[in-house]
């Protein structure tokens, strides 16, 4: 199995970083409606075995299904461009400015967003037989969900609302470990592993990931749950985007930057330069020593 230096692995994510800014609007809206699409069919699996077993344990360890398969596919979340796109600004690399991260952020956050409501509209549908009927036991338990999350955050008032943000920041803080645990190896066994270890622990400790809730909470809304879309995006959305950027950035992508980031070597002597009109002795002019 391969592997890579820390040193290396910052390379590949300032160029990861780097690249996803590049990409067109049309390439990088479809890799996001991908991204939020395939996760919140994953949360909707997550929940659906939770329920049906009434073990959520079973559900945390095989939710990371559709977060390594996205990853896998070359699909994007907004969590992990919070991450990777910083770093190669911070890196200077070529074509990363200010503007052009900020972009890619609105971009994919609108994507992912995109992609979870369109899954959310057909869970809906399948839960309730096209609107006939009650929605069945999962959607109740995913109605249940968006109230308790944001009627039961604005109970407690601005600790409520500090809550919410800390489960934001500790959520990217493993999501992120996942994003950029799968650039330690070229080994797919390796990617899967990896990433699958930090996903599943945010899963089941009930943090805030925003792509998830894309689909969790618009899901809640359309099966009559008792909660609205300010409540929404007041009492979850909105903070846990700002939870997620700094979890991601503070815990993940500044420490491995500025702790391995490639450094000029400076242990080295520099050699003096020549006095003007000095001339070199043939053995040192042609690198020879006494």
């Amino acid at each position: 199995m391969t592997a890579v230096t820390p040193t290396q692995l910052v390379d590949r994510l300032t160029a990861a970083g780097a690249a996803k800014v590049g990409y067109s609007t049309g390439t990088t809206l479809l890799r996001a409606v991908m991204g939020g699409a395939i996760l919140a069919l994953a949360a909707a699996f997550a929940v659906t075995v939770s329920t049906q077993t009434g073990q959520p344990l079973l559900g945390a360890l095989l939710f990371p299904v559709g977060f390594i398969l996205l990853y896998l596919m070359g699909f994007d979340l907004l969590t992990g461009v919070f991450t990777l796109v910083p770093l190669a600004w911070i890196a200077r690399r070529p074509g990363v400015t200010l503007s052009s991260m900020l972009r890619n952020w609105g971009l994919v956050f609108l994507g992912n967003l995109i992609g979870a409501v369109a899954v959310a509209v057909l869970m809906a549908i399948y839960f309730t037989y096209g609107f006939s009927s009650e929605p069945s036991a999962v959607g109740q338990a995913i109605g249940e969900i968006g109230h308790g999350r944001t009627v039961g955050y604005a109970d407690h008032g601005a600790a409520g609302m500090l809550t919410l943000f800390v489960r934001g920041v500790l959520c990217n803080w493993m999501v992120s470990t996942g994003v950029v645990a799968a650039f330690l190896t070229d080994n797919l066994l390796g990617k899967i592993v990896a990433m699958w270890m930090p996903v599943m622990l945010f899963f089941y400790m009930g943090f805030e990931h925003s792509i998830v809730n894309m689909f969790l909470f618009p899901s809640g809304l359309l099966l009559g749950a008792d909660f609205t879309l300010m409540d929404y995006l007041i009492w979850n959305e909105i903070p846990t985007v700002v939870g997620n950027l700094v979890g991601g950035l503070t815990f993940v992508g500044l420490p491995l930057y500025f702790a391995h980031r490639a450094r000029k070597d400076v242990s080295a002597p520099t050699p003096e330069a020549p006095r003007a009109g000095a001339i070199p002795t043939p053995a040192l002019a042609a690198g020879t020593t006494r």
